[in-house]
């Protein structure tokens, strides 16, 4: 099974959405990007950290590519806007895709390049590696399914 890693504004959202996907077998939330190995929700929203909110998508790429992620991920959330959705604020919120492998980042930029031409240049999405991934605390998983959203 493969994984993919997306910052989309506030992580809950994105999760739900994800795990919709046919072939996405299981999402988690987490914290990706910053300075800090083992780090928690309190000081990622302090903005010591420099980690982005992420869903982590664990996916069967004989069912769905990590194209069709990233295609996904790119409707899902603003990327123009630059570390803010909607209300939430913050370098936590940025759009950002995380790879874990050389292929990913090669697909991301290409992806990339072609949804920036369709927003005349205004995509803020930085492309990643993976660095210091930190599943979130228990309470923030599936936490819209919790709150009776589905």
């Amino acid at each position: 099974m493969k994984t993919g890693i997306f910052g989309a504004g506030c992580f809950w959202k994105p999760d739900l959405e994800f795990e919709k996907l046919k072939g996405v077998k299981k999402t988690e939330v987490g914290y990706c990007g910053g300075n800090d190995s083992n780090t928690n929700y309190e000081k990622v929203c302090a903005g010591i950290t420099n980690h982005a909110e992420v869903v982590k998508v664990y996916y069967d790429e004989n069912i769905v590519s990590y194209e069709e992620l990233l295609n996904f991920f790119f409707k899902i959330h603003d990327p123009t806007t630059l570390n803010r959705q909607g209300p939430d604020v913050g370098t936590q919120y940025r759009s950002e895709i995380f790879y874990t492998e050389e292929k990913q980042k090669e697909i991301a930029e290409k992806i990339t390049e072609k949804i920036n031409k369709k927003f005349k240049g205004k995509i803020v999405t930085k492309i990643s590696k993976e660095s210091n991934y930190c599943r979130a605390e228990d309470y923030h998983q599936k936490y819209l399914k919790k709150k009776g959203v589905s």
